[in-house]
């Protein structure tokens, strides 16, 4: 089969830093489901990897594809699936032509949506749904959570073009951050009731609208830029997830005198150490597929590229890293 490896520590426009290889097709394991990738989606997580990682290996973590084989424990699924998935950090990733997966975090995809429609939505969706549901509390349930406020800080990415989709889904008055034009229309289409502007500070953003407080916070990006106005925007005993990476330690203690309750959101951990609900992403994929076919969720899909090779996958990395991405890019083996 075909797969793109990227060498590890390169620089996104490095000569050299995505290489196209023959490998062999690979066997499934017992919980396994062996996929022939159809198309894949590109995540802030494969440009991470890629600075980071000690060693060469194959990217990509969102896949649609048709299932080829199974392992002998596989029970939910049958050769001819369509599934759609964002795998398992490691294990080698969707940049390939067949991919190996575990059933627990697959779900059979959307009838309604396109391949490359789908491929743009499952990290994201696992992303903001743990985060909303597991994380900060949320009911997840069509307007079971009216009356209550969350910030989504960076609207327009691709976990936020989720998220305030969600929210809103679930009843809460959404706020969500955009400062372009195009990235503010973007957030609006997608359901956020307002929007602040994130290159100004997010309290003073909060207090022109006649709010002085969320009871939540879902931060996306830029986390230490917005620190101190979350610490103001929050209100007493709210809860605040975070994704993003943060480069110097921050102050936690500002939110001290609130009670406010601070956690972490990574999709991968399920997987990562096979904890016993791991087979909850699987369930709530599928429920997203739901939400996509009766159409209260759409596709954040945005730029679509066309053939498994070392360019397009470079050109995607480029893309993402630029700072300008609004919802996701897909590329069509």
């Amino acid at each position: 089969m075909k797969a793109i490896v990227t060498k590890s520590g390169s620089d996104a426009q490095d000569a050299g830093a995505f290489i196209l290889e023959e490998q062999p097709i690979p066997e499934p394991g017992v919980q396994d489901l062996l996929v022939r990738v159809i198309t894949i989606g590109m995540n802030p997580v494969d440009t991470k990897v890629r600075q980071r990682s000690q060693k060469d290996s194959v990217l990509g973590w969102d896949a649609y594809g048709m299932v080829e084989k199974t392992g002998e424990g596989v029970t939910g699924f049958k050769a001819g699936d369509k599934v759609f998935y964002a795998g398992d950090i490691t294990r080698p990733g969707c940049n390939s032509e067949y991919q190996l997966v575990d059933q627990r975090i697959a779900a059979l995809a959307p009838k309604k949506l396109s391949p490359e429609d789908a491929a743009a939505m499952p990290l994201t969706s696992i992303t903001a749904w743990e985060a909303l549901f597991e994380r900060l509390g949320v009911v997840p349930e069509a307007g079971a959570n009216a009356g209550k406020r969350i910030l989504i800080i960076g609207g327009a990415g691709g976990v936020g073009s989720i998220a305030i989709q969600l929210a809103r889904w679930a009843g809460l008055n959404v706020f969500a951050t955009a400062s372009r034009t195009e990235t503010v229309e973007w957030c609006r289409n997608l359901g956020a009731d307002t929007i602040l502007n994130h290159r100004n500070n997010l309290y003073e953003e909060l207090r022109a609208t006649g709010n002085d407080s969320v009871d939540a916070i879902f931060c996306t990006t830029q986390m230490e830029r917005h620190w101190t106005a979350m610490a103001e925007c929050i209100r007493p005993q709210g809860r605040i997830v975070l994704i993003d990476d943060p480069v110097n330690p921050l102050d936690i203690t500002v939110f001290k005198f609130k009670s406010v309750t601070i956690s972490w959101e990574f999709m991968y951990t399920r997987s990562m150490f096979e904890t016993d609900d791991m087979a909850e992403q699987g369930k709530l994929l599928a429920t997203v597929a739901g939400l996509l076919d009766e159409g209260t969720l759409v596709t954040t899909r945005q730029k679509t590229l066309t053939g498994l090779t070392p360019e397009n996958i470079q050109a995607m990395h480029v893309k993402q890293e630029s700072g300008t991405m609004m919802g996701k890019q897909v590329l069509i083996l």
